[in-house]
């Protein structure tokens, strides 16, 4: 570890999407609180040529006194160590916007430039768990970041495993849940689970699993909005709508199926990963939100509020 000062930790987060604006959230106030920084690293077409929702978030950071660097996380592992040694930790928000290799580039850069404490982009499935082989190369991808942080002590790390988002679940492409189609498909069994979280909640609990006393470190830390069967999620989805669904099983010899048919249909694969079960789900009651008594938002509270603002909307 470095000699900085242990109250103090500058902060890097890469990546100000969906989950990087909802880590910023929650992080920035509590970090100016103790008067250590936040910078949020994006893409440099997001400060050079904004979108409007761009310039919506650029404005929302510097209200919440996060300084913005333009960058290019595709740059070479060298350019990418130079960024990173003037920050305590680096918090990954970026998923595989630069394609494949980019989680084992930056997880590289980061233990060369001895940051002193690294949360990956492993907000998702227990990759321990699926292993190597799954037949998902993103998933093959995260289980070696995973053997590169245990194969060094240089770099304290933390893995915050999150299961899914929830709105995952409702998405069309998806095919698991289509609400204007009053469509739901159980994937490998009706009794098969998954974990899901919402972004907000995935903020919220990182930023309390960063501060934590006494500090965690070099540990997997799971977290769950809700940990439910798909024959669960299709009576909640029956119950809160007061509708009847189509309901249809697609077993895992199917799903495989369509995807040796389809191996570029990346929710082909999806579908075919989610239909395992093993990995992908774990005890609500055993998390870290759960035996701190953080409240998180299940399946059920989310549906009514995407309903809600549906009406709203109409």
């Amino acid at each position: 570890m470095t000699q900085r000062d242990s109250v103090r930790q500058d902060v890097l987060v890469l990546g100000a999407g969906q989950l990087g604006m909802a880590v910023l959230r929650a992080l920035a106030p509590r970090m100016r609180a103790r008067q250590a920084s936040v910078t949020a690293l994006v893409s440099p077409g997001t400060v050079g040529n904004p979108s409007r929702q761009d310039a919506k978030h650029l404005a929302e950071l510097r209200e919440l006194g996060v300084a913005v660097i333009g960058f290019d996380l595709a740059s070479d592992e060298e350019a990418l160590k130079k960024r990173f040694e003037a920050y305590d930790t680096v918090l990954n928000c970026t998923g595989f916007v630069a394609g494949p290799g980019t989680q084992l580039r930056i997880t590289r850069a980061v233990l060369a430039a001895g940051v002193p404490r690294y949360f990956p982009w492993q907000f998702g499935v227990d990759y321990d768990v699926v292993g190597r082989g799954s037949g998902q190369p993103v998933f093959d991808e995260q289980y070696e970041v995973r053997q590169w942080l245990r194969t060094q002590n240089g770099t304290e790390w933390v893995i915050v495993s999150t299961g899914m988002f929830t709105s995952f679940l409702f998405e069309p492409a998806f095919e698991v849940v289509d609400l204007e189609r009053r469509t739901i498909h159980g994937l490998g069994s009706w009794d098969t689970k998954v974990t899901v979280t919402t972004p907000e909640d995935i903020g919220r609990l990182t930023t309390e699993i960063l501060l934590a006393e006494p500090r965690i470190a070099n540990e997997v830390v799971y977290v769950a909005g809700d940990t439910i069967s798909y024959g669960q999620l299709a009576k909640v989805i029956e119950r809160v709508t007061g509708e009847t669904f189509e309901k249809a099983l697609w077993t895992l010899d199917k799903l495989r199926a369509d995807l040796a048919a389809a191996p570029g249909d990346a929710m082909a694969r999806y579908r075919a990963a989610f239909a395992l079960g093993d990995g992908m789900w774990w005890d609500k009651a055993a998390t870290f939100n759960a035996r701190n008594g953080y409240q998180t938002i299940d399946v059920e509270q989310y549906l009514r509020s995407r309903l809600r603002k549906l009406d709203r909307l109409a």
